[in-house]
């Protein structure tokens, strides 16, 4: 593609150069620079990419773009613009021809659920014979392809280059995870997004936002870039208040919810240790249904991706057919399969809500304790750690304090930071940093009519120890665990 047709509608500063050149690819990495490609000098956290210019131009890169003053370089036209990254973004989205022009993207931003609710919309849309993609914490998915994700939401180069694929293949729709990070840092800028939705704000990354109300600034930005409509949880203190904020907008705004009046909500709700039942009422149909996890947080992920449905047209049955069909999703309230009638809940509650969620649910059907085995990850929010010690500690009969991630941090020195909140309570609790041996003590100190929650990793099939990454699934662990025990 020429360089000429790519910068069309992009806030250029100045250029210094040919732009009458053909361009073969993009690239912000300079070790992915390749022969006549475009190198993005982004800014980042840790490094600055206007650093490995001279690497980039040594492998092939012909066009810069960058948003500091540089000297001209003979041969590489030089393309100066405010933001690199909003520039990479909207550069990415050029070359790959807009797929998502004519494609149904639907973005889910919020602290918990965003996962569960992209997987209930995927299924009532392909259940109703829909091509769909998926982009999220889990995996990503084209149809009936499978990648690992490594961000919940990937840079913008990734995310093009995986919508023009959807493009070729056809596919109609796409749910999306929409991250903080990815709307602060403009990885989701330049997509065509018909549909956001909101499902809740609670206490989670301000190790890197700084406070809760940058946070939810960061997730209101997807509202301004919807064409169809805004689905808001209004029952969240800071869904009410995006609502209000986005209702100005032209974009349609769609409110779900349970405890107040809203445009879609659940009436007649029944939880049980088999999942949830309740009366879906909307302004054009209402019926009774049925889904496979239990908990009120449950019925509110269904409530979100059956909004999503409606407002794309579909009818009752189609959504019934669609979200009755699917029984869980990996590592979000799942579990695990043993032949000693041991239950034990595997779920991604890493956040003081979502931990609180998850053992309110346990409570409602639990015959004997509720045993906990959790932890936090290193490097990130400190605050939130003697929070969740305090939850866990009143909601749980026994607690074993672990390692999540610790990462570059001492793994000794979270446990403590969240005994301070345990001690607040009269819960007897064990703190053994090894997660293996955690999990071990509480299968050990249960029995049939107990639940054991290993909160905190969910789907996740790794711990980052220091600057190691080692193999370690919960649900494998537990399962090893229970095989060797006589």
């Amino acid at each position: 593609m020429k360089l000429k047709e790519l910068i069309k509608n992009l806030s250029i500063v100045d250029i210094m150069g040919e732009v009458d050149l053909e361009v073969e690819g993009i690239a912000y990495d300079s070790r992915k620079v390749e022969k006549n490609y475009i190198f993005v000098c982004v800014v980042g956290m840790k490094t600055d990419g206007h650093t490995y210019i001279d690497q980039a131009i040594k492998t092939g890169a012909t066009v810069l773009i960058v948003q500091k003053d540089i000297s001209p370089i003979k041969g590489v036209t030089i393309i100066k613009v405010e933001d690199s990254r909003k520039t990479l973004a909207k550069v990415s989205s050029n070359f790959f021809q807009n797929p998502t022009a004519n494609m149904d993207i639907v973005g889910v931003t919020g602290t918990n659920g965003k996962t569960t609710i992209t997987h209930l919309i995927k299924n009532i849309l392909e259940k109703s014979g829909m091509n769909t993609g998926l982009i999220g914490t889990i995996s990503h998915q084209i149809l009936d392809k499978e990648y690992k994700a490594n961000n919940t939401t990937p840079e913008s180069l990734e995310l093009q280059k995986m919508f023009k694929e959807m493009k070729d293949l056809k596919v109609n729709a796409c749910a999306m995870e929409v991250s903080s990070h990815s709307l602060v840092l403009d990885r989701v800028e330049g997509i065509n997004f018909k549909i956001g939705v909101f499902t809740n704000l609670t206490r989670d990354h301000l190790d890197f936002h700084e406070s809760i109300e940058n946070y939810k600034n960061a997730k209101a930005k997807l509202f301004y870039q919807t064409t169809l409509a805004n689905i808001i949880n209004i029952d969240d203190t800071y869904g009410e208040e995006i609502a209000k904020e986005v209702n100005l907008l032209d974009t349609k705004l769609i409110t779900y919810g349970i405890k107040r009046k809203a445009d879609i909500y659940a009436e007649d709700i029944y939880i049980s240790p088999k999942g949830a039942e309740f009366t879906l009422i909307t302004p054009k149909f209402r019926g009774n249904i049925r889904i496979a996890t239990p908990g009120m947080f449950s019925v509110y992920n269904a409530l979100a991706a059956m909004a999503v449905c409606y407002v794309l047209g579909f009818e009752y049955e189609q959504i019934k057919k669609g979200i009755e069909s699917i029984e869980g999703v990996a590592g979000r309230f799942e579990s695990v399969q043993n032949e000693k009638n041991h239950t034990i809940i595997v779920d991604y509650s890493h956040t003081p809500d979502a931990l609180e969620n998850a053992l309110k649910t346990i409570k409602e059907f639990v015959e004997g304790k509720i045993i906990t085995v959790f932890g936090c990850g290193g490097d990130r929010d400190k605050v939130k750690r003697p929070m969740m010690g305090e939850i866990a500690g009143k909601l749980s009969d026994f607690c074993i304090i672990t390692s999540d991630n610790p990462r570059s941090e001492e793994p000794n020195s979270i446990i403590k930071d969240i005994e301070v909140g345990i001690k607040k309570t009269n819960c007897k609790y064990k703190m053994i940093v090894d997660r293996k041996e955690a999990i071990k003590e509480a299968i050990k100190n249960s029995n049939q009519k107990d639940i054991v929650l290993i909160a905190g990793k969910g789907h996740e099939t790794y711990q980052i120890l220091g600057d190691k990454i080692i193999d370690f699934d919960d649900r494998k662990i537990a399962q090893e665990i229970l095989r060797e025990e006589k």
